[in-house]
């Protein structure tokens, strides 16, 4: 092994230590009070209610690896990379990194090697209940996490409609539909469409807010269930978004027989996932992959594996269509 070898080895065996700095530049909002141009550390530290010696310290790392610049008189700006913790980012990634550094996500990385020798789920074990019953019962956590996934949503349902044509759909329910944003999305992209949101009852509110927002909720059917029990009949179309790589094969053939059952015979099955690539390619989905074995449970899935899904479930696989950098359209049609 060359030194260049063992250094970049090195960097990623530290990995760990720019997440979290990362984590605290982003929770202290450093990126938002440099919207405006530089400023010094001490500027900063009375800004974000931090001590000055330790914010430079955190601030030259991070701008050694490219997250911000350093200028004389500790003064620091934003770089390209860093721009994207601003809480009004186009591409927002302060909310994940905000998310990422939680002590209970942490520590369930930190029990990997737990899942690696046994297959079962980091957290559950760690904690005795499921990472979604958890967050139930801590709020403030909930909430972390959603502004997560709002913050990684971000562009995505722009880039689902460029990719996949919804115009064909009269009706589309969106399975496990959260907060909304993708029929949003859709409803304000296709004014004939009409929409079935699915969710549970404690998210169904939050779903109308955002349609109601956009003035879309009266095209919208809010119905609040769960999808192991049954989901709405007729529609045209139904979109499960990032919601079977959070389950187990098992569980996931339970949903979607769910969605068959329901489903006409010229209806579509919509599954918005990120698809495992060929071997040496796509670290960030196989690194999320293990994001599912060790905290929320489930998997991300490959190509083939998607089939096998589909036909276990009475479906068959028609095509895969890439919908911006990660996220693909996985398309069926009942058998």
């Amino acid at each position: 092994m060359s030194s260049a070898d063992f250094m970049e080895l090195l960097r990623l065996i530290n990995g760990f230590q720019i997440s979290q700095a990362i984590h605290v530049a982003a929770t202290v909002g450093v990126a938002d009070h440099l919207r405006d141009g530089p400023r010094t550390s001490e500027e900063l530290a009375s800004l974000t209610g931090t001590d000055a010696g330790a914010l430079y310290r955190l601030l030259r790392a991070l701008a050694a690896v490219g997250v911000f610049e350093e200028h004389d008189q500790r003064r620091f700006s934003l770089t390209p990379l860093g721009d994207c913790l601003r809480s009004d980012s186009e591409t927002p990634a302060g909310p994940w990194a905000s998310f990422i550094g939680r002590p209970y996500y942490w520590q369930s990385w930190g029990h990997l090697l737990h899942s690696v020798r046994t297959g079962e789920n980091a957290f559950q074990d760690l904690n005795g209940e499921t990472v979604w019953q958890y967050r139930q019962q801590h709020p403030e956590e909930g909430g972390i996490f959603d502004r997560a996934m709002a913050g990684n949503s971000r562009g995505a349902v722009e880039a689902l409609i460029h990719a996949y044509d919804f115009s064909p759909f009269g009706h589309v329910a969106d399975i496990g539909g959260g907060h909304g944003q993708t029929l949003a999305g859709i409803l304000a992209a296709h004014p004939a469409t009409r929409a079935t949101l699915f969710d549970q009852l404690h998210v169904i509110s939050k779903a109308q807010a955002t349609l109601e927002k956009e003035n879309l909720a009266d095209r919208c059917h809010f119905i609040a269930g769960s999808f192991f029990d049954a989901v709405p009949a007729g529609a045209d179309a139904y979109i499960l978004r990032m919601i079977i790589h959070d389950w187990e094969d098992q569980e996931a053939i339970a949903i979607l027989k769910n969605c068959r059952r329901a489903m006409a015979a010229n209806a579509k099955l919509l599954l918005i996932e990120q698809v495992v690539g060929p071997p040496g390619e796509g670290a960030i989905i196989k690194f999320s992959d293990l994001n599912m074995m060790v905290s929320p449970g489930g998997r991300e899935r490959t190509r083939d594996e998607f089939a096998d899904l589909c036909a276990q479930s009475g479906f068959a696989l028609t095509r895969i269509i890439p919908a911006g950098p990660r996220m693909s359209v996985v398309e069926a049609i009942p058998r």
